[in-house]
């Protein structure tokens, strides 16, 4: 896609976004790396860093709002099988609790006036 896109759009990996893992990293070692200039987005362009966004209030891209509200419900029923699994690092409540945060944004990315 040629010229300016006025949409924000989501990251790829929107479950685990390279911001929270370089906050992470920096409170955890105190290293601090560079994001990239650009990323791959849920609906498969190129774009600025800048035009995305891990939050549904902020996403314009139809698109990318449908890919984040899937790879949100995927991981919420990753988290609960997680969760079930004899000598899990996780409780099954800690996984309860992440994958009722994961649908809610599920759930907030469908909602298309966001």
């Amino acid at each position: 896609m040629g010229g300016f896109d006025p949409h924000v759009h989501v990251e790829l990996k929107v479950v685990q976004g390279d911001a929270a893992v370089r906050n992470l990293m920096a409170s955890t070692f105190g290293l601090a790396g560079d994001l990239p200039s650009h990323v791959t987005t849920g609906c498969g362009l190129r774009v600025p860093y800048a035009m995305t966004s891990p939050r549904p209030d902020r996403v314009t891209c139809l698109a990318c709002r449908e890919h984040a509200r899937l790879e949100h419900l995927r991981f919420a029923e990753n988290a609960e099988r997680l969760g079930r699994m004899p000598g899990s690092a996780i409780s099954p409540a800690q996984a309860k609790t992440a994958a009722d945060r994961h649908r809610d944004l599920a759930e907030r990315f469908s909602d298309t006036e966001g």
